[in-house]
């Protein structure tokens, strides 16, 4: 779990597909790697320009996430992404993957006592 002025990111694994705002028909495959609930990290060879919106897709233990998102860095590995506009029902899907992701990290620092 890394801490930053984006908020608290999670480890994160899932197939997720991105594509500019308006070119629904133009989606470029990536990997989800870091997850928050105002953002994640996509690993991906796409390229697009910072601010530039765009529709995100994530499909993650059978459950699917979409959004507008807009590009707020990149690294030769990918792209950081800041969500935009969530619907009520993907809002859902989002917390209760933080939250596993937030279960998960802090059972693997407990160790037995």
């Amino acid at each position: 779990m890394d801490q930053e002025p984006r908020g608290l990111r999670f480890a994160f694994s899932a197939s997720a597909e991105i594509a500019p705002q308006g070119s629904p028909a133009a989606f470029a495959p990536a990997l989800v790697t870091e997850l928050s609930l105002r953002g994640c990290f996509l690993k991906t060879d796409a390229s697009f320009e910072l601010q530039n919106p765009l529709l995100l897709k994530i499909r993650h233990a059978e459950e699917y996430f979409e959004c507008e998102a807009s590009v707020l860095y990149f690294t030769p590995e990918g792209l950081g992404v800041v969500f935009r506009e969530i619907k009520p029902h993907f809002r859902a899907v989002l917390q209760k993957w933080v939250l596993a992701a937030l279960d998960h990290q802090s059972g693997a620092r407990q160790t037995p006592g």
